[in-house]
């Protein structure tokens, strides 16, 4: 097994300093354009962050389960060297950046991702406002496991994958160098992908390179103010209707469905969709 460090347990101390640092810059340099935090806002985020590492550690138990048997059954194997690591940290980013595409576009997964879109606001605490359903997204590192990616490697690119999202949860840092706008997913980059108006929508999917985005056309850059949250925001603080309100509103429209093609459909289809009726058309959410 690789004796790789556990990058998201390392990172917790600056996690916290970086965020009270953000705090304090409000409080000395408050700019009217940007909306800071709020305390009840905040601690939501904070627990969902904390409620996401329990979660997290068991979901991990039939997800690792998986990963192992599918290992031992590929004969190939990738060996953990200097050169060989940025290369899987590259391809879990391109993996990444279709998982987040797709919980993005199918409402099931959507159910799950949902929770880190649910605050009107964009600061470094958002960043730990993390899902606790996260068992949708091992499906789509499966490649590597069987190209012979060691699980523990994969989790390795994973945590750092995770880790430099955090530091992009900001509205203090504007612009950066147009190379690096060009190449990496920065604060600008991410403002557009947590905004909810239209033309901002479904935009920006990258971790840690914005290329894919690029490359598979849905990169949009931040011209515009964004608004964060979600089309239909959440009226709650409540961490327990965060983390499974959608998976409810799910629910409800399985039981008012009429048949078995809109229950799959209201499973498969965009997070907007309902069916068609003499008021509304097909594809419009009410």
């Amino acid at each position: 097994m690789p004796n790789l460090p556990n990058v998201v347990l390392w990172s917790i101390p600056a996690f916290v300093l970086l965020t009270v640092l953000e705090i304090v810059s409000y409080r000395f340099h408050p700019d009217d354009d940007e909306q800071g935090y709020s305390p009840r806002d905040t601690a939501t985020s904070l627990t969902m962050g904390i409620g996401s590492l329990v979660f997290d550690a068991l979901w991990k138990i039939p997800i690792v389960a998986i990963y192992a048997a599918l290992y031992e059954l590929t004969p190939l194997r990738v060996p953990v060297l200097w050169w060989t690591v940025p290369l899987m940290l590259l391809a879990q980013d391109f993996f990444y950046y279709w998982s987040h595409r797709g919980h993005h576009v199918i409402r099931i997964l959507w159910a799950c991702h949902v929770v880190h879109h649910s605050s009107k606001h964009y600061n470094l605490s958002t960043a730990l406002r993390q899902p606790w359903t996260s068992a949708t997204t091992w499906v789509f590192y499966v490649p590597m496991i069987l190209a012979g990616v060691h699980p523990a490697a994969l989790a390795f690119c994973s945590s750092a994958n995770l880790v430099y999202q955090f530091w992009i949860h900001t509205e203090r840092i504007d612009r950066l160098p147009r190379p690096v706008e060009f190449v990496f997913n920065t604060p600008s980059h991410h403002r557009v992908h947590h905004a909810s108006q239209g033309g901002y929508l479904d935009r920006n999917f990258g971790g840690i390179l914005i290329v894919f985005d690029r490359l598979f056309g849905s990169f949009t850059a931040e011209t515009a103010r964004p608004v964060y949250g979600l089309t239909k925001n959440l009226d709650t603080f409540n961490p327990l209707r965060v983390a499974t309100h959608e998976y409810a509103s799910i629910a409800r429209d399985l039981a008012a469905a009429d048949n078995w093609r809109d229950r799959l459909r209201h499973l498969t289809k965009g997070p907007g969709w309902q069916p068609m009726r003499p008021d509304r058309p097909e594809g419009n959410a009410a």
